[in-house]
């Protein structure tokens, strides 16, 4: 397809230099690498993947430490419970799959935490298996070049992986470097806020373009709410104080962490049930 063709062709000239597309990055790597870039910015993945693997460079290794090893070497990414399906994945390839890293979607998205995203992004960037691969990035610019909408609609996972397949490749390889190439060309210039449409080599064909950049007015997703006094930033805070501390912390010393008690508790019981934080028998908290 032209499009394909086109993306592919700029990708190979304009792509970043990044760990996970070198010759010779493994499996385990990429998986890894999926799971931190989940609402992470690259700039902040690339230092903590390394330590990671340097750490962990095998499923078997991260499954032989505790999960709350993995949790604190989490460290600032966000999201703390990815370490922890990170973790439970790493267990479930080294009991079930011997260690190795499963190819096919299906036995992928069968392992605790990975969804069709991180399931077919490993399947196609890792083994170059012919899978569309969709995230936001790729959202953007269908929206903008095939249906010539300034935004994407909210997530579909049937809907979004049918348009993706639709402009696939039929060639496995071609179809790996495309799939790459639409996350760059969103990523680098078909950004949200600031597209850089004189950059772009979809300009001639983009539909959105051609209507002359109407604004999107069709369903959004749901903003999030702000980080600042958030739960989640309670929760953030919590998790820090655990993770400087190589003992248990105890109930008072959680207490000064947040002035509002009645959050501090919501946020502490909600990290309990998530399983990122465990108490001990003296009421002190600790990583599982």
């Amino acid at each position: 397809m032209e499009i394909a063709v086109t993306v592919n062709d700029w990708f190979v000239e304009n792509q970043r230099d990044l760990p996970w597309r070198r010759e010779g990055f493994g499996a385990w790597g990429i998986l890894v690498s999926e799971v931190m870039l989940q609402q992470t910015p690259v700039v902040r993945v690339i230092p903590r993947l390394e330590q990671w693997l340097e750490r962990w460079p095998t499923p078997a290794a991260l499954a032989a430490s505790p999960p709350g090893e993995a949790v604190r070497a989490w460290d600032r990414l966000g999201y703390p419970r990815r370490a922890l399906r990170l973790h439970a994945a790493a267990t479930a390839i080294t009991e079930v799959h011997g260690g190795v890293v499963p190819s096919d979607v299906a036995q992928l998205l069968e392992l605790p935490g990975i969804g069709d995203y991180t399931a077919r992004a490993v399947a196609a960037f890792a083994f170059g298996l012919r899978h569309p691969v969709v995230d936001t990035n790729v959202r953007r610019v269908v929206a903008r070049a095939i249906l010539g909408q300034g935004e994407a609609a909210p997530a579909s996972t049937r809907r979004d992986l049918a348009a993706m397949e639709a402009l696939l490749p039929h060639d496995e390889p071609a179809a790996k470097v495309f799939n790459a190439g639409m996350m760059e060309l969103g990523a680098l210039v078909c950004t949200a806020r600031a597209p850089r449409c004189g950059d772009c080599p979809l300009a001639g064909s983009c539909a959105w373009r051609a209507a002359g950049y109407p604004e999107y007015d069709g369903p959004r997703s749901a903003v999030q709410a702000k980080f600042e006094g958030s739960d989640r930033q309670v929760r953030g805070l919590v998790m820090a104080e655990l993770r400087a501390s190589d003992i248990p912390v105890t109930r008072a010393e959680i207490e000064r962490l947040w002035p509002d008690a009645t959050q501090l508790a919501r946020a502490l019981a909600s990290l309990e049930t998530d399983g990122l934080v465990v108490a001990d028998d003296s009421d002190a908290y600790l990583l599982p």
